[in-house]
């Protein structure tokens, strides 16, 4: 079973929208696990506390690096990779999504405030990942993202198999253009390449589709897909094994 454990200055934020629909779904079945933790549980004081003033001075708090250390101990008893979602991170991509999807799970770190001690991060050898050129409140909506986009992955989860495979980024392109029923709905059609029952004419117009949109809306996945692209056509082909030919 994949196994998502949180940890986090709010628990009940868990399984939010985790909880709902395909995720949702998946989790009552028992195709994956969710686990809170609070990390104000692992503090040594009455009054819970988890962060502390800035080495250096500055504005804002920072997470102690010996109550998350605490936390982190408690809870991290297999090999599962240890993630912190942090704006800093390298940027998630649909590939390191399914490279989680196929492990056990993860351990993620949801900081606050003005960001955690960077001893804890080096000691307890995390990862930083981040969703996104952007700052959130904490890494809990982040963390949220992050699981949606594993979960959705695992087998049983979506419907149909081909519903992953033909996603945006899947082969490194923006998805296609979809349209349904109504035929016209405002004066706008739906194109007949689709509707006319032929299968390789589909094919090839939601490729070109998919092509344009990448190349006007990301040009740097453009870039990389046709970098990939000029790689693979130099790649010698193997000839086959001629057979000797008979004397005479």
């Amino acid at each position: 079973m994949w196994r998502a454990t949180i940890l986090t200055l709010f628990p009940e934020m868990f399984p939010g929208p985790l909880g709902q629909s395909l995720a949702g779904k998946a989790l009552a079945a028992g195709l994956w696990s969710l686990d809170p933790v609070d990390i104000r549980a692992h503090a040594s004081d009455r009054h819970r506390t988890v962060d502390d003033t800035p080495a250096g001075g500055g504005p804002g708090m920072v997470m102690k690096a010996d109550v998350l250390a605490r936390a982190v101990d408690a809870v991290a008893t297999d090999e599962r990779p240890r993630l912190l979602m942090s704006p800093r991170g390298t940027p998630l991509t649909q590939a390191r999504v399914e490279a989680l999807t196929k492990g056990p799970g993860a351990l993620i770190l949801c900081g606050r405030f003005e960001g955690i001690d960077e001893r804890l991060i080096a000691g307890r050898n995390f990862e930083e990942l981040s969703v996104g050129d952007y700052v959130l409140s904490g890494g809990e909506i982040a963390a949220c993202v992050l699981i949606d986009a594993c979960v959705r992955l695992l087998p049983g989860v979506m419907g149909k198999e081909a519903s992953g495979a033909e996603e945006s980024f899947a082969h490194g392109l923006l998805e296609y253009p979809q349209y349904t029923r109504p035929q016209l709905w405002e004066g706008r059609p739906i194109p007949d390449v689709l509707t006319c029952g032929d299968h390789a004419k589909v094919a090839a117009w939601r490729r070109a589709a998919a092509e344009r949109l990448t190349r006007a809306r990301r040009p740097d996945l453009w870039a990389a897909h046709v970098a990939r692209a000029g790689t693979s056509a130099k790649q010698p082909r193997k000839r086959p094994d001629r057979k000797p030919e008979p004397d005479g």
